[in-house]
């Protein structure tokens, strides 16, 4: 399975502000989200907790793939795409209870790492 390049790895650790968190719908339409509730969960998926999704939660349910994209405190931009699980129970669901600080966390989004982007730069 495709993993964080090393860089980006660290740079998830450098992490300035929220996520963005990109889906389509059944008829390519974008939609992006703000997410701070967030976690690497090894180094080949981010897991992202559904607190207050409403579009993003009927474009994953519906099989979207997600862009997932961040900053870090030194100004580095990274992007990461691949396919999504939309888990309401199980071993993510139940991590993202133990972080998510008493949030709703209706499901976790569990992005699986297929691609990694530095700007123009394709890492992985």
């Amino acid at each position: 399975m495709p993993a964080l390049p090393k860089v980006v790895s660290e740079a998830w650790e450098k992490r300035d502000g929220p996520i963005v968190l990109a889906t389509v719908n059944q008829d390519g339409v974008p939609n992006a989200i703000y997410a701070t509730c967030v976690k690497k969960y090894g180094e080949d998926k981010i897991v992202i907790a559904d607190n207050y999704f409403h579009k993003t939660r009927a474009n994953l349910k519906a099989g979207s793939p997600a862009s997932l994209l961040f900053i870090t405190d030194e100004s580095g931009a990274y992007q990461i795409k691949g396919s999504v699980t939309y888990d309401t129970e199980g071993e993510y669901y139940q991590d993202m209870k133990t972080w998510n600080d008493g949030r709703p966390g209706h499901a976790a989004a569990v992005l699986q790492v297929e691609e990694v982007y530095s700007g123009a730069d394709k890492l992985l």
